[in-house]
């Protein structure tokens, strides 16, 4: 099936999809830029010679470049404060969306996304493609096998000094918002639990460069009694850790350590005495999908290949809101200093 699809946005972040479809066959052989919105047009024009999209029209109106090319898909990377608008004009125009994270600036909007997408009968979709990344697949593998036991806590830690300069410096709660939900969605994704319930301490130090929100320390409670912990800093210098956090998975048979990128180390109980119980080193399991594995490309072709298939894709927004809603439980608890309970 071939698509038509219009990119809202033509930001930094825009590069990275446009290079994933580029990059990737399955996706080059059917997907067609047919239009770009930008309330800047010379970032749209620039954008469109990058990647050689000369026949895409170039439109700072989004309503006006939907009516004239009448897309299948819109590719929505604009700041999350028009988000709302991109996403429900694309839904009433027909289209299926992909959207960047986070999917609405508020619960309620999410809500109301969620919404209209099922009135519309179309595809919505949040990029979340850290969940693709082959770390975070092979634990879910790990876990699935019971080669572990029964899960007891996840425990992460996300520590990078990121300079972007830009709109994310002014943020509020820039790092609860903008890249703690990835951690917070794998999390999810890996244990299979619901989130219940979160205690967060939100701060921003005064060597920070950004306006607020840039360290925040979560606990939360998962369903079965599986703790998840976050400790995260946007403004830590000297020693970064993956973007991907660096991981510790507890088990009722041992320990699981990922430290974001390529490392893994993983022993179980091997005996029944000793002090310290005997252990055996555990080999980590292969992702069990490894062809989707690929970042942003793995992303997109699950949305594709969904609405082809008609089903619902891996990161739906109907299911994403519960990833949302975590953030949002631990701004509120950041905010009242009180154990705030999580509902989507």
């Amino acid at each position: 099936m071939q698509f038509r699809a219009v990119l809202a946005g033509c930001g930094a972040m825009s590069r990275g999809w446009l290079k994933a479809i580029a990059e990737t066959p399955a996706l080059r052989d059917r997907i067609t830029i047919v239009g770009l919105n930008d309330i800047n047009p010379d970032a749209a024009n620039r954008l469109a010679t990058e990647f050689g999209l000369t026949r895409a029209a170039v439109e700072t109106n989004l309503e006006a470049l939907l009516a004239g090319t009448r897309p299948d898909l819109v590719f929505d990377m604009v700041i999350p404060g028009a988000r709302h608008d991109v996403v429900a004009t694309a839904l009433e125009h027909g289209c299926h969306v992909l959207s960047e994270k986070p999917m609405a600036t508020s619960l309620e909007e999410a809500r109301d996304l969620v919404a209209r997408a099922t009135t519309a009968g179309k595809v919505h979709a949040i990029v979340q493609n850290r969940r693709f990344n082959n770390g975070v697949r092979r634990i879910k593998a790990t876990l699935g096998s019971g080669a572990l036991g029964t899960l007891n806590a996840i425990h992460c830690d996300f520590f990078v000094g990121a300079h972007f300069g830009g709109f994310r410096e002014q943020m509020e709660h820039v790092l609860l918002v903008d890249m703690a939900i990835h951690t917070l969605d794998a999390a999810r994704y890996v244990s299979g639990k619901q989130p219940l319930a979160v205690y967060c301490h939100e701060a921003n130090p005064k060597s920070s460069w950004y306006a607020q929100g840039s360290v925040a320390n979560a606990i939360f409670e998962f369903s079965d009694d599986v703790l998840f912990t976050y400790r995260g800093s946007w403004s830590a210098e000297g020693a970064n850790t993956s973007w991907d956090s660096s991981w510790r998975i507890v088990g009722s048979k041992g320990t699981l350590l990922w430290d974001g990128a390529d490392k893994f180390e993983a022993s179980i109980v091997a005996g029944s005495e000793g002090f310290f119980r005997p252990l055996e080193p555990l080999a980590v399991l292969p992702a069990a999908d490894a062809g989707q594995t690929l970042g942003h490309a793995s992303v997109l072709l699950d949305f594709i290949d969904a609405i082809e298939q008609g089903r619902a894709p891996e990161t739906v927004s109907s299911d994403n809101i519960n990833s949302l809603a975590m953030v949002f439980a631990a701004i509120e608890s950041a905010r009242t200093r009180q154990r705030v309970a999580i509902a989507a």
